[in-house]
Formats: structure tokens, C-alpha cells, sequence
């Protein structure tokens, strides 16, 4: 076995889970992520923890015969959540065998699957968890690599220093925690403003997510006003979604388009009342991930890059006396913030063309 896997899987119990003696661990994962699984495995158990290994949420094979044989008449699975409610430690590792299995689902059917495992999602958010990401051939494929490159770029990104990334970070988030609005502006295409007031801004080193990379919070959902062009892709329900379009008044995405599959964009929309909401805005900042690769794990922690999700606000970045966004959906989308772009944070501008106020080589 490789020992960058062997790394990956303390990195995991280490860093971002805190494994403990007793700890009901759920390993989700495709079958294709067995060498991290028993990578996994063999840490649980050294440190007397209880494994399980389930591909409930990345065994998308078996996800579309049932979706394709159902009636969109969901339930929410009480067995499913009973294991979830017994659960103190969660790992979700994305790998595939074919990034585009569910591509010939139909959106609406996906939405009211979201819909009803939203119980679920929310009970794995109150665990301990991480999603992560195994690079497996299918994932290399989309990303443009080979097997080998995308294996390198994984742990490259993955097994590296995260204290010394969440050290970096914290220079952005005294920034932005204490900041009321925040506007983003790149080019012609996007200039959008939010209020960030009373909500904290969190710095994400590798814990929940791995990699890590990026700090985030939620806007107040009633606030955002302006447009958004993002001009990178992004992948979901196995199709492939570009020149995403959002135009928002009091809080609320009142037009939309996107230049390919346009009709999943707007079915992700009509989920819910939520959905027409934004519950996150990230910036990235890890410029170890310094390239696209269809993997919104990966994408939206990128150096350069702003990121905001239509969607469900996770109760970390919501203020106590602040509402956040509800939703079964959380759906990131990604701009190019490297040319002819700021970010300002109450008037003043703390990142141009993707250099930080607080690098050597900002332009004042």
C-alpha cells in the first residue's frame, strides 16, 4: 500500500475527527476506496474504536436503479437515520467508477431524494465528521490527469502542514469576523454585496474537509442584492453545469441561467424556498490547489477564488441572534477572482486580482 494512503488515514483520525477510544465510527465510501478504507480500518482499530463501512452515500450505482425504479415519493429511511443517531464519528470519502452514473436521473427525482434524507444530513452534520476525497481513475479522468498525477495532486493537497495553512487563513478571518458587508466584483459579469454582520467566519485547516483551504461564512440570507457570473464549472448530479447566472433582490435569486444544463441549475432552485438563498460565501486559499479539476472539494478551496452555495447555512457560521438559511440542497459555485477582481469588506478593499491585503505583493 502506498504510504501517503497510510498518512491520509491519520491525518483523518488525527486532525479531523479526533478519534477516541469507544467512537461508533461510519466509513461511507465506494468500493473503489478500499485501500483507504482499510487504511482507515487499521487506525479505528488501533485506537479501540467501532467501525462500520456502508456506500449509502457514494455508492451511486445502486443510487440510480433505485432512484430510476422509484416514484419520487421518499420517505425519510428510518433505519438510515437510526445508524446515523448511533454514530459518533462519520468519513465520507468521494472516489467513483463513473462520475456521470446519476447523469441520467431525473433532476426532480433527485431533489425530492435530497428532500427527504434532509434528516439525515442534518443528524451527520451534529457528529464528528469529514468528507474527503480518494483518487481513484474515474476522478483522474474528469479532473484531465493521469492516475498517477491525480494521485500526486490529491496528497499533495491532502498530507501537507495544517497548522501552518490555518495560520495563514486567520489573517482573512479577523478580516471578515468583525466586517458588517462584504462586496465581491470581478469584471463586468459580478458585482454582488451581502451582509456578514454577526455572523462568524470560520477557517477551515483540514477538519471537516480534507483538503481544507478556505474561510467561510454565511451571508443574512435577506441581504445579498446584485449579480453573480461564475465562471467555473461545476459538477453535480453527474452532469456537468458552466456559466452559471444569478441575479438577487432582497436576499432571494430572482433570475437565472447557465450556458449548459440549464434545467438542473433550475430544479436545484425549486427544491425548496431555501434554495433560492445563499447560505455560504468561501474564500479560497490554498494555492497548493493550484488547478480545476470538476471536484468542488477541491475547486472551491483554490487560491484566487470566491465560492458561494445556494442553500442550507451551516449552523456554525449563523450568529446567535442571526436566521439562517434552511434547505435540503447546499450547492457551491465558483468565480475566478484572479484578474480585474476585489473583494471589500465594509468599503475597503482587502484582496485584488487574487493577492490578499496582508501578502507582500498586494497593489495599494
Amino acid at each position: 500500500m502506498d504510504p501517503r494512503i497510510r498518512e491520509h488515514a491519520e491525518i483523518i483520525a488525527n486532525h479531523s475527527v479526533d478519534l477516541e477510544a469507544g467512537d461508533n465510527v461510519v466509513v461511507d465510501a465506494h468500493p473503489v476506496a478500499e485501500d483507504l478504507v482499510v487504511a482507515l480500518h487499521e487506525v479505528i482499530g488501533e485506537r479501540g474504536a467501532n467501525p462500520i463501512t456502508v456506500s449509502q452515500r457514494t455508492g451511486k450505482r445502486q443510487q440510480r436503479a433505485f432512484l430510476r425504479a422509484g416514484d419520487d415519493d421518499y420517505e425519510t429511511p428510518e433505519h438510515e437515520l437510526a445508524l446515523i443517531e448511533h454514530t459518533d464519528v462519520y468519513i465520507a470519502i468521494r472516489a467513483s467508477d463513473n462520475v456521470t452514473q446519476t447523469s441520467d436521473v431525473d433532476p426532480e427525482t433527485q431533489a425530492a431524494y435530497q428532500q427527504a434524507h434532509q434528516p439525515i444530513l442534518e443528524e451527520r452534520l451534529s457528529t464528528r465528521w469529514c468528507l474527503t476525497q480518494y483518487p481513484a481513475p474515474a476522478n483522474a479522468q474528469l479532473a484531465e490527469m493521469s492516475t498517477e498525477g491525480y494521485e500526486n495532486f490529491v496528497w499533495d493537497a491532502v498530507n501537507k502542514d495544517w497548522e501552518a495553512q490555518r495560520e495563514h487563513q486567520q489573517h482573512m478571518v479577523e478580516l471578515m469576523d468583525p466586517a458588517e458587508e462584504i462586496r465581491i466584483k470581478s469584471g463586468d459579469t459580478t458585482d454582488v454585496t451581502m451582509s456578514i454582520d454577526g455572523n462568524p467566519t470560520l477557517n477551515d485547516h483540514g477538519e471537516h474537509n480534507l483538503p481544507g483551504g478556505e474561510v467561510f461564512t454565511a451571508p443574512q440570507p435577506d441581504s445579498v442584492e446584485g449579480e453573480v457570473l461564475f465562471d467555473m464549472p461545476l459538477y453535480h448530479q453527474g452532469r456537468e453545469i458552466t456559466d452559471v447566472y444569478l441575479e438577487f433582490e432582497d436576499g432571494e435569486v430572482v433570475d437565472h441561467a447557465a450556458a449548459k444544463n440549464e434545467d438542473v441549475l433550475t430544479e436545484v432552485l425549486n427544491t425548496d424556498e431555501g434554495a433560492r438563498r445563499l447560505g455560504e460565501l468561501g474564500i479560497g486559499m490554498n494555492r497548493d490547489i493550484d488547478q480545476f479539476t470538476y471536484n468542488m472539494l477541491f475547486d472551491e478551496k483554490m487560491g484566487d477564488t470566491v465560492h458561494m452555495a445556494v442553500g442550507r447555512a451551516y449552523d456554525d457560521t449563523v450568529g446567535e441572534d442571526n436566521e439562517g438559511n434552511d434547505s435540503a440542497v447546499h450547492v457551491d459555485m465558483i468565480v475566478d477572482m484572479s484578474e480585474d477582481s476585489v473583494i471589500e469588506i465594509d468599503g475597503e478593499v482587502v484582496q485584488r486580482d487574487g493577492t490578499f491585503r496582508f501578502e507582500d505583493d498586494f497593489d495599494e
